[in-house]
């Protein structure tokens, strides 16, 4: 019986992606971005049926297997373009820098300001990092592990979905910038989107993706004692 939900959480996911792929190629909408798509149709067909989520994750935890590979087969794009990274090495590790420190710290800070639990604020702090590193993160400060995910899952949809508009918005058109906003703000899922966008901004997406994940791991126990 578990092969079987195993198989069906699977084939099911796979199927709803390339179908919400091909909607998103046909009508390009932000709100149309694949894995936004994906994530809600998945979640009302297990609320209408009232599947049990331990039960999707029977085959969905292998899908998220896939995830650590995924990241690492971003370092493709960073060889093809290894020229473009050492020409712009110093506005990538000052944009990394600045917009790590400013999302960690807005957060927190109107976290605070706003009187959220003390749990949920520590969980919200790896918000642009990706997942596993997030959720260790969210471990070591005294945050919910489970919770950070949701909410690295809602940074990332949310920049790949409004991302593109809001970087014309500010008239953001050269690779580097482009790049550094989705790797920073959104991490992996950011960085797919940058990759629609192009080779170099998927290249710059990925290095700021891995800078911001190491950088935030330093520094978030650092600005939550000075903020908190």
């Amino acid at each position: 019986m578990n092969t079987v939900s195993a198989l069906a959480s699977i084939v099911g996911t796979i199927g709803v992606f390339l179908v919400m792929t091909k909607l998103y190629k046909r009508f390009t909408n932000p709100l149309l971005v694949p894995i936004a798509t994906t994530t809600f149709v998945v979640l009302l067909f297990l609320i209408i049926f009232s599947i049990p989520y331990d039960t999707y994750m029977l085959g969905g935890r292998w899908i998220d297997e896939l995830l650590g590979p995924a990241v690492v087969a971003l370092a493709y794009p960073l060889y093809q373009n290894r020229k473009s990274l050492k020409e712009f090495f110093v506005p990538i590790i000052i944009g990394v820098l600045v917009g790590s420190t400013t999302g960690i710290a807005t957060g927190l800070y109107f976290s605070k300001v706003l009187a959220v639990d003390l749990d949920i604020i520590l969980s919200l702090g790896p918000k642009s990092v990706t997942t596993p590193v997030a959720m260790d993160i969210a471990s070591v400060t005294g945050g919910i592990p489970a919770l950070a995910a949701v909410y690295v899952m809602i940074a990332g949809i949310s920049g790949a979905m409004f991302g593109p508009l809001l970087l014309k918005m500010v008239k953001v058109h050269h690779f580097v910038g482009i790049g550094l906003g989705f790797g920073t703000a959104s991490h992996g899922i950011g960085t797919s989107r940058a990759l629609e966008m192009g080779t170099n901004e998927g290249a710059i997406s990925s290095i700021a993706m891995i800078l911001s994940a190491v950088y935030t791991s330093i520094m978030l126990p650092v600005l939550v004692t000075l903020i908190l």
